[in-house]
C-alpha cells in the first residue's frame, strides 16, 4: 500500500512540477474541443399523438368489418411512404432548394431517417420528427419539425378519409365493369346450351332428358306393379265374398222348411269366410256339411219363387270395377314396358351427344358460379361503401397537436461542454506526466534508491529566499487565474447555450 502511495505523490509532483505545461495542452483541447461543439447544429423534435380507431360496432354487426391488425400496419406504411414524404418535402421548407429528381430522392432518404411512427397502444400512434440542418438557424428548425409532423397528419387525413371513398368508387365501378363481362359470358353459354337442347331435345341428358325420362318410366312402372298386385288382392277377396253369398234369399214360412235353413247356413259360411276362416277349419267344415245336408231337403221339397239377394248384387257390382282397374293397369304396365326399352336403346345409341351436353352444361355451371360470387361481392362491397359513407369506419382523433420545441433534443451541448473541459485537464495531466517520465529526475530519495541500487544517506531541503518565495506566489496566482479562466470560459459557453434556448422559446 505504500508503494501505491509513493507512486501516486510521484505522479502528482511530475504532473504539479510541470503544471504549466498540464494549463496550456488543456487550454489547448478545451478551447478545440468546445469548438467542435460549437459547431455540431442543434436537433428539434416535435411529437404528435393521433387516435384511429379503425373497428367499427356497424361494421362488425353486418359481416363487412376488416383485419384490424392489417389495418394498423397500413396505417404505419402509410404514413412514411416515399410519396407521403415527398409531399411533406414539397409542403416544406426542405423543398426550396429541391429541383432536380435527385435532389428529391436525396431529400426523401434523409427524411425518413428523422420520422418515427410509434404504436403505443393498438389504436393509438405517436408521430416524431427531428431537424437539426446547420443552414437553419434554431429557431427554423423547431418550427420545421412541427411543419413537418403537422403536414404528416394532414396528409393522413386527406388520404386515408377522403381518398378511401374514392378507392371504394373505383373498385366498384371495376366490379361493375367485371360483372357486365360475365354476365356477357353467361348469356352466351345459356344461348348455346339452349340451341342444343331444341336440337337434341330427346336425348339431351339432365331434367325432362333421356336418363330423366327413364328414371321416372321405371321409377311409375314400380308404382303401377304394386298397384296392380293391390288390385289383384282385392279382386281375389270379391270373389271369394262372392262364393259365399247367395244369389238368392228364401223367406221362411211358419214352421220354417229347408230352404230356410239352407239359406242361414249360408249366410253363417260367407260370414266365417269374411272373417278369414279356411276351408280347413272345423266350422266351416261343419257348416258345409249342414248345407249339404239341407240341400238335399230342400230338394225333396220342390221348388218355389226366391227374393234376390241385396249383398250379392253389391258385391257383382264392386267385382266388375275391380276387374276394370286390373285392366286398366295391365295395359300401363305394359306401355311402361315398352318406352323403358326404347328409352333404354335410345340412350346408348348416342354417347357422344351426351358428352356434349354434359361438356355444355359443365361450362354453363361454371359461368354461373362465378357470376353469384362476382354479384355478392359486389353487394358486399357496395353495403360497405354505403356504410362508410354515412357512417365512417375510421374515425380520427388528434389527441396531442405537433409540439413546438422548447429546446434541442439533441446534441446535450451543457453536458457535452463540460466533458470537453474534463477531456482537456485529463489531456493536461496526461501530457505532463509523460513528459515527467521521460525526464531522469526523481521526486523521492526512496525511487532515486530503486533506480541506482545504491543507499541513499540524506537529502538537501529547498530554502528559498524571500523574494524567491513571492515569485512563487506570483506564478501559484497566474496558474489559478488560468484555471479560473478556463471554468470562466466553460460559465459563459453555458449561459450562451440558455440564452439561446431561451429566444427559441
Amino acid at each position: 500500500m505504500s508503494n501505491i502511495l509513493d507512486e501516486l505523490r510521484i505522479a502528482l509532483y511530475g504532473i504539479w512540477h510541470r503544471r504549466w505545461l498540464a494549463l496550456g495542452v488543456a487550454w489547448v483541447v478545451c478551447l478545440l474541443g468546445w469548438l467542435v461543439v460549437a459547431m455540431v447544429p442543434n436537433t428539434y423534435e416535435s411529437k404528435a399523438r393521433i387516435f384511429i380507431q379503425i373497428d367499427d360496432v356497424l361494421s362488425d354487426q353486418i359481416g363487412i368489418g376488416g383485419d384490424a391488425k392489417r389495418d394498423i400496419d397500413r396505417v404505419r406504411q402509410t404514413l412514411t411512404s416515399s410519396v407521403n414524404l415527398e409531399k411533406v418535402v414539397r409542403a416544406t421548407r426542405l423543398g426550396d432548394k429541391v429541383t432536380t429528381d435527385k435532389q428529391m430522392e436525396s431529400a426523401v432518404a434523409g427524411l425518413s431517417t428523422q420520422i418515427k411512427v410509434v404504436s403505443q397502444q393498438d389504436n393509438l400512434f405517436e408521430i416524431s420528427a427531428t431537424s437539426g440542418r446547420g443552414s437553419y438557424t434554431d429557431a427554423q428548425n423547431a418550427k420545421l419539425a412541427q411543419d413537418i409532423v403537422q403536414k404528416m397528419i394532414d396528409i393522413f387525413r386527406e388520404e386515408n378519409l377522403a381518398g378511401g371513398r374514392g378507392e371504394m368508387t373505383d373498385t366498384l365501378a371495376f366490379m361493375d365493369q367485371q360483372l357486365a363481362d360475365r354476365q356477357k359470358d353467361l348469356e352466351a353459354a345459356e344461348q348455346k346450351r339452349q340451341e342444343f337442347e331444341a336440337k337434341n331435345a330427346d336425348l339431351m341428358p339432365g331434367t325432362g332428358s333421356l336418363a330423366g325420362k327413364l328414371e321416372g318410366a321405371r321409377s311409375e312402372l314400380r308404382g303401377v306393379e304394386s298397384d296392380l298386385l293391390a288390385a289383384q288382392s282385392a279382386l281375389a277377396s270379391i270373389n271369394g265374398q262372392l262364393s259365399g253369398t247367395p244369389p238368392t234369399i228364401t223367406i221362411p214360412g211358419a214352421q220354417g222348411g229347408a230352404r230356410g235353413a239352407l239359406a242361414q247356413a249360408q249366410a253363417d259360411l260367407a260370414s266365417m269366410r269374411a272373417r278369414g276362416l279356411t276351408d280347413n277349419h272345423p266350422d266351416v267344415q261343419a257348416a258345409k256339411a249342414q248345407i249339404a245336408s239341407l240341400q238335399r231337403q230342400a230338394s225333396a221339397e220342390g221348388t218355389h219363387a226366391g227374393t234376390p239377394n241385396p249383398a250379392y248384387a253389391s258385391l257383382q257390382s264392386i267385382k266388375a270395377d275391380r276387374e276394370a282397374s286390373l285392366v286398366a293397369l295391365q295395359s300401363r304396365k305394359t306401355s311402361l314396358q315398352q318406352e323403358i326399352a326404347q328409352f333404354t336403346g335410345q340412350q346408348y345409341s348416342e354417347p357422344a351427344v351426351a358428352a356434349e351436353a354434359s361438356r355444355i352444361n359443365r361450362d354453363y355451371d361454371v359461368l354461373k358460379d362465378q357470376y353469384d360470387k362476382l354479384l355478392r361481392d359486389r353487394e358486399q362491397l357496395r353495403l360497405r361503401g354505403q356504410v362508410e359513407s354515412e357512417h365512417n369506419s375510421v374515425k380520427f382523433e388528434v389527441i396531442d397537436p405537433p409540439t413546438t420545441p422548447r429546446g434541442p433534443s439533441a446534441p446535450d451541448r451543457p453536458l457535452m461542454l463540460v466533458l470537453v473541459l474534463v477531456v482537456g485537464v485529463a489531456a493536461g495531466c496526461g501530457v505532463a506526466f509523460a513528459m515527467a517520465q521521460l525526464r531522469s529526475s526523481y521526486a523521492t530519495t526512496a525511487q532515486l534508491e530503486r533506480a541506482t541500487g545504491m543507499v541513499v544517506l540524506g537529502s538537501v531541503s529547498l530554502t528559498q529566499t524571500a523574494a524567491a518565495r513571492a515569485g512563487q506566489w506570483k506564478q501559484l496566482r497566474l496558474f489559478g487565474g488560468g484555471v479560473a479562466g478556463l471554468v470562466l470560459v466553460l460559465m459563459v459557453l453555458m449561459a450562451v447555450e440558455f440564452i439561446k434556448r431561451r429566444m427559441v422559446a
